[in-house]
């Protein structure tokens, strides 16, 4: 049993600065220990089966004298009652660190999101993981624990519905981002362990390679000679479905920057419109050159109170997905067999990013137009990274003469002979 030390007052330990311990009575095995630089905290030591234990009570002063001898005949009495308190105090801790794993995946899904937000190119980029996650992966994992996912339940869900098979694409795209939560989680102390939605060395040996398995196609596009047929005909068109699908062609952008387009990003007395760089698939700001056509079209379209978009839904929201598709079908379905707007090549009805293909078809074929040029009004991202460090300019003049090109073809027709690009009239 330790030596029984003198009762010490407060005063008393207030004057203790040497380094050293020191016994302040009133509880066995209580002293305060005055470290080199000054530091004054409270240990009891105490002696559980053949082990000596020296437990930290706190800091001197911030826990006054009478406090730690209170907390040192707590722990004292738990020792005669057979209880160890730093092994209980271990358990304990681990307890809540347990408690900070059981998080679902949902729940990680969301604080995943938040933290990452602002990495994602566009507010479209962030929305496309909120759904792909949603969609697939909340119906068979969002309710389960990260700690308890398994490859079995990576492999259910790539395989259910036959996705890895019949949308490889997408299931491609959900396997990487629920690797992703499923790191950020590891990260955060909620699960351990090797990730089961790794590709490499684990879902290599389970899956089919996705390469071998999808089946690339290229989009469905139109003919270069049946543009104007196609043009005439959809001028005849009534909807907005139809006037974006009309301004789409003429603009040669993608579907969506179309369909988002809005009046605050036009000048019609310039005759430009630009697109910012969080609407942009390479998240880059992009100007378009409009030709008259283009502007003739825009300026006979009514304003709509209460939205800033060009071409608003009868809800005043932005078209859906297949709004412009539809437009297509119908004048597809409008025309006998065999005249109706296919690509020979895919025998599919044409698509509304096709026309981007018929567009670069035509520049490519039809005219002297570099490619540079006509890679710049697609707005694709210049691969060679050389290049696109030396390149400062968006040829924006020499893409207004194209569109003007463009945009009579679409209407008249032109052989190889009279699309010439070199000279300078205003388009």
């Amino acid at each position: 049993m330790p030596k029984k030390a003198r009762e010490l007052s407060a005063a008393e330990v207030r004057r203790l600065t040497d380094p050293g311990l020191y016994a302040v009575g009133g509880v066995a095995g209580l002293q305060l220990q005055v470290t080199k630089t000054g530091g004054r905290s409270w240990v009891l030591r105490v002696k559980i089966g053949e082990r000596r234990r020296d437990i930290g009570l706190g800091g001197f002063p911030d826990v006054p004298l009478a406090d730690a001898r209170a907390k040192a005949r707590a722990l004292r009495e738990q020792v005669i009652s057979g209880i160890d308190p730093v092994e209980t105090k271990r358990a304990a801790r681990l307890a809540l660190r347990a408690q900070t794993k059981r998080l679902t995946f949902d729940e990680a899904t969301e604080k995943f999101l938040a933290l990452k937000r602002h990495e994602f190119k566009n507010v479209k980029h962030a929305a496309q993981w909120e759904s792909t996650l949603a969609t697939y992966a909340s119906p068979v994992i969002g309710k389960k624990r990260v700690d308890e996912i398994a490859l079995a339940d990576i492999e259910e869900l790539l395989t259910r519905d036959n996705l890895w098979l019949a949308k490889t694409e997408t299931a491609k795209r959900l396997r990487g981002r629920v690797e992703k939560v499923l790191d950020w989680a590891t990260a955060g102390g909620h699960r351990t362990g090797d990730n089961p939605a790794r590709w490499r060395g684990n879902l290599d040996a389970r899956l089919p390679n996705p390469n071998k398995v999808a089946t690339k196609g290229h989009h469905s596009a139109l003919p270069i000679d049946e543009m104007p047929r196609f043009m005439h005909h959809l001028a005849a068109m009534d909807g907005s479905g139809a006037r974006c699908l009309e301004f789409t062609i003429l603009t040669a952008t993608r579907t969506s920057e179309a369909k988002g387009a809005k009046w605050g990003e036009i000048d019609l007395e310039a005759r430009l419109w630009t697109i910012p760089a969080d609407r942009m698939k390479a998240g880059k700001e992009h100007r378009i050159p409009l030709s008259r056509p283009a502007v003739a079209l825009l300026k006979a379209l009514p304003r709509h109170e209460g939205t800033d978009l060009v071409f608003p839904s009868t809800r005043g929201k932005a078209l859906s997905e297949n709004t412009l598709t539809a437009v297509i079908k119908r004048m597809d379905g409008a025309l006998p067999e065999g005249q109706g707007y296919r690509d020979p090549n895919t025998g599919g009805v044409v698509t509304t990013h096709g026309f981007r293909s018929t567009f670069r078809d035509w520049g490519g074929e039809r005219t002297a137009y570099p490619g540079d040029i006509l890679e710049m009004a697609l707005a694709h991202t210049i691969k060679n990274k050389a290049e696109a460090a030396y390149r400062r300019g968006d040829l924006l003049e020499k893409r207004r003469r194209l569109m003007k090109d463009w945009a009579q073809f679409c209407a008249e027709g032109a052989t190889q002979a009279n699309v010439t690009p070199i000279r300078a009239q205003e388009g």
